[in-house]
């Protein structure tokens, strides 16, 4: 993915620098090892040290110019006195960063949304974008999957920093992309990574636990999430809003403050409203309204969750312009999410094993709540815990899990630097009658052993990810990939 735009002056990038200064710019940086001559450097506070430690270094690699706030300058006084490099001090340097990035690389495609919320946000958006695909336009999805769709590449974060995002952007633009549905993470919202994006449209899924360790409060995380709509999101925009969520209603309030048009979804209610779901095996048939006028069709998706997921796609793509009879047809031809809600594997006996992300107490209890129509025999589910995240959640998920599966397992997922047989006491914490297995292979074969006609098994927690984090190592673990295993030894189909 190319980077290299003409060299600008500093000003052109909307930077004023102390003592009128104005180099020409030929990148942008975030790391100190990303530096080359003529770059500026954005010395950005962190929640463990300040960017400011690493002006020196950026300097020694031929930065021109320096982006930060006042405590960093403070930091690095000595250094920037004795450098040429022109400084610029701003109250929110991560701001000043994401819009100096957005007038750097400039090129988007025409029609970009996003998508925040505690739960949903990578489905809702590759929902989106296939929708837009299937109506002939050439479309990505960028989050926690990577981008994907028209153009694909990786991205380490769900929602990366101003640079790489906007470089992301413009190349996408520069293939041809059209449009993009983005997921919009709590992170990234409160580090201002998402300002400079136009949007023409942004969606609210759910508000649930989640990033506590980070947030801290339930307060700050719903004002993180709310950011996307009381401040990037444009008085232009369409805010479309889940009401079947409890915090719908404020989220729609702060949509309301700003003036933008608003698009609601809900269960029963609503401009997009949920009348009906009938299961089975393989999918639902749903039952809805677009100002009132029905329409029944065909979900090949599992999980009632996943029509609100569909509903809330629609009101996205309706509001970047598209018409609502033609986005509706296109709903049948909606495929699962990797890792969300996934079938992976299934017994001889007719038994399916799910591998879905869920790595909240909500989700875990939606993910089960939503499959159990599905299933005529038990539900037995396997649920672990992070390590170095949110511990007060771990025993709310072994009891999600407990209330809502016939048999459960607990076992590691991505114990990272603590000790995993302490996060899986947590979690057992709140599944009594759990079965513990450490080993997340065994774990997965014993779940799938115990498969009778009509059971299903759901392995929650890694969904997509093709690792597992222990210690400081990233070891090779798909869940998908485990679980097809697993199947293929248990039916005899290994030689």
């Amino acid at each position: 993915m190319s980077s290299k735009r003409p060299d600008q002056p500093l000003s052109q990038l909307g930077l004023t620098a102390r003592g009128g200064a104005d180099p020409q710019i030929s990148g942008l940086a975030v790391d100190s090892h990303q530096v080359r001559p003529g770059f500026l450097f954005a010395a950005l506070p962190g929640s463990r040290q300040h960017g400011a430690k690493y002006i020196p270094a950026a300097l020694e690699r031929g930065a021109t110019a320096i982006l930060s706030d006042a405590a960093g300058a403070g930091i690095a006084a000595k250094v920037l006195a004795d450098s040429h490099a022109a400084l610029v001090v701003v109250e929110d340097p991560r701001q000043a960063l994401a819009y100096a990035a957005a007038l750097w690389f400039g090129a988007q495609p025409q029609t970009v949304v996003a998508v925040t919320g505690t739960n949903g946000k990578t489905s809702v958006a590759s929902f989106v974008r296939q929708i837009w695909m299937e109506l002939g336009h050439k479309a990505v999805n960028m989050g926690t999957t990577g981008i994907e769709g028209a153009w694909s590449y990786p991205l380490s974060h769900t929602t990366p920093e101003p640079v790489t995002l906007h470089r992301a952007l413009a190349a996408a633009a520069e293939e041809g992309v059209t449009h993009a549905a983005m997921e919009a993470s709590s992170h990234g919202l409160d580090q201002r990574r998402l300002d400079g994006v136009q949007l023409a449209a942004a969606g609210f899924t759910n508000f649930t636990q989640d990033h506590l360790d980070y947030h801290e409060t339930f307060e700050a995380y719903f004002a993180a999430k709310s950011a996307l709509f009381s401040r990037v999101l444009p008085d232009e925009g369409v805010a479309v809003i889940n009401l079947a969520d409890p915090r719908g209603a404020d989220m729609r309030a702060v949509a309301e403050a700003r003036g933008q048009e608003i698009i609601t979804v809900g269960r029963g209610e609503g401009d997009l409203s949920l009348l009906g779901m009938r299961y089975d095996g393989t999918g639902q048939d749903i039952r809805f309204a677009w100002h009132d006028r029905p329409y029944q069709l065909r979900l090949n998706l599992i999980g009632g969750f996943q029509a609100e997921n569909v509903l809330l796609a629609c009101g996205l793509v309706i509001a970047g312009g598209e018409d609502p009879e033609r986005v509706f047809e296109t709903l049948p031809h909606l495929e699962t999410v990797r890792g969300r809600m996934q079938l992976a594997a299934e017994r001889g006996n007719g038994a399916a094993v799910y591998v879905d992300y869920a790595h909240t107490p909500d989700a875990v209890a939606s993910a089960l709540k939503a499959l159990r129509p599905h299933v005529l025999g038990r539900l037995i589910a396997i649920v672990g815990a992070g390590g170095d995240r949110d511990a007060s959640k771990r025993p709310l998920m072994g009891q999600a899990a407990h209330e809502n599966a016939d048999v459960v397992i607990v076992t590691d997922d991505n114990p990272r630097s603590e000790d995993p047989a302490a996060i899986r006491a947590a979690v057992k914490g709140g599944a009594p009658d759990c079965v513990e297995i450490g080993d997340r292979a065994e774990a997965i074969l014993r779940g799938a052993g115990m498969l009778g006609p009509g059971d299903a098994l759901i392995i929650c927690g890694k969904g997509h990810e093709t690792g597992q984090t222990v210690g400081d190592s990233v070891l090779p673990f798909d869940d998908v990939e485990q679980a097809s295993i697993a199947v293929a030894a248990l039916d005899g189909r290994i030689a």
